[in-house]
């Protein structure tokens, strides 16, 4: 019992940590990467639908991107639409795909970008600590319907405690690689 509580609490702090990276993944930073495109809504046929459900995004270059429509006919909404997503990007049609230019950030909104940064890893420690919580509530209720002993119990909080400390540090050390990524010019 006390191993499941242990395995479920991990792939839950695990899962916390990889939306944390699928976010910063998404975070403007310095050089242009595909998934700053990938949730673009745009307007398909009266339908709205993630841009990398549309189109294949590819960075061929640090400052440029390129989104290559599977349906041609596309094209021009694909682009409304990442000219209506206000990215700070200039959008450049070349027949049949799109050229995205990203422009240099300024100094200003690289620190705006580091303040979302640890507003969203803050977001991800309170999600880890959420995990821990309920794994720390799951020992108890197994300890009370007599399942594990408080000898396992004890040490059940502390290996969540050292699972929770592990799982912070690696949110950390995401946070400041990425920070160091938007602050370089």
């Amino acid at each position: 019992m006390l191993k499941d509580i242990l395995k479920e609490t991990e792939e839950h702090m695990q899962k916390s940590v990889e939306v944390f990276q699928r976010d910063l993944a998404g975070m403007r930073a310095g050089r242009a990467h595909p998934a700053l495109l990938e949730k673009v809504p745009v307007d398909y046929y009266g339908t709205t639908t993630p841009l990398q459900h549309l189109a294949a995004i590819s960075a061929p270059e640090p400052r440029v991107l390129v989104v290559q429509p599977f349906d041609k006919s596309a094209v021009s909404s694909i682009e409304k639409a990442l000219m209506k997503a206000d990215l700070g990007v200039s959008v450049r049609v070349d027949g049949a795909l799109l050229r995205v230019n990203v422009p240099q950030l300024t100094e200003e909104r690289r620190r705006d970008l580091v303040k979302q940064l640890r507003r969203q890893l803050e977001e991800a420690k309170v999600a880890v600590r959420n995990v821990r919580r309920d794994g720390l509530d799951a020992l108890k209720r197994s300890q009370k319907a007599g399942e594990v002993s408080e000898d396992e119990e004890r040490r059940g909080q502390t290996d969540i405690q050292r699972l929770t400390d592990q799982y912070i540090k690696e949110l950390d050390r995401l946070a400041e690689a990425r920070e160091k990524d938007i602050m370089t010019p």
